[in-house]
């Protein structure tokens, strides 16, 4: 991927409303990484720097280059409100009017909302693993007790009959 990466960022060096850069979150960049949510390495976000979104599409350059000519660039937002639609225009105009304490408070209540959408599916995916676990020991256990229950020998015993009877057609 690094190649790809570069080659994008050589594409747009220079360019007025667009950034490609590495960061490195082991080092200098750490602290920037940590705002980001980056969790792991190789990560690609992009958006907004104070909203920063995770990308999820292809890693190689043909890929990330038509996502950034499709994606990147100047976007709705306080700093480009011609490039909102109504609603979000309006919204934008609510948040600018809101005292900045009470803007803190309600982005400190969005966060929190989406950290805990993120520890119930932790929650909810740890019970589904154990419950797989359960639901496999009891296979394992029900295919043992049935193995024990003389399986194997009903169907050695059927297998031989069925010869038997056909050694007894050819007579």
């Amino acid at each position: 991927m690094k190649p790809a990466w570069d080659k994008l960022m050589n594409e747009y060096k220079g360019h007025a409303g667009v950034v490609i850069a590495d960061v490195d979150c082991t080092a200098a960049g750490k602290s920037l990484c940590d705002v980001s949510g980056v969790q792991g390495f190789p990560t690609i976000k992009y958006g907004d720097p104070n909203n920063m979104e995770k990308y999820a599409g292809g890693r190689d350059f043909d890929a990330m280059s038509k996502f950034a000519k499709e994606n990147l660039g100047p976007s709705c937002g306080p700093e480009h409100l011609d490039l909102c639609d109504a609603a979000a225009k309006k919204q934008v105009e609510e948040f600018l009017a809101m005292p900045m304490e009470t803007l803190a408070t309600k982005v400190q209540e969005k966060e929190d909302e989406s950290a805990k959408a993120d520890k119930d599916l932790e929650e909810l995916l740890k019970s589904l693993q154990a419950q797989y676990e359960a639901a496999t020991k009891a296979k394992d256990k029900s295919k043992e007790d049935i193995k024990e229950s003389g399986l194997g020998l009903m169907k050695s015993v059927a297998a031989h009959r069925k010869k038997a009877k056909a050694a007894i057609g050819e007579l």
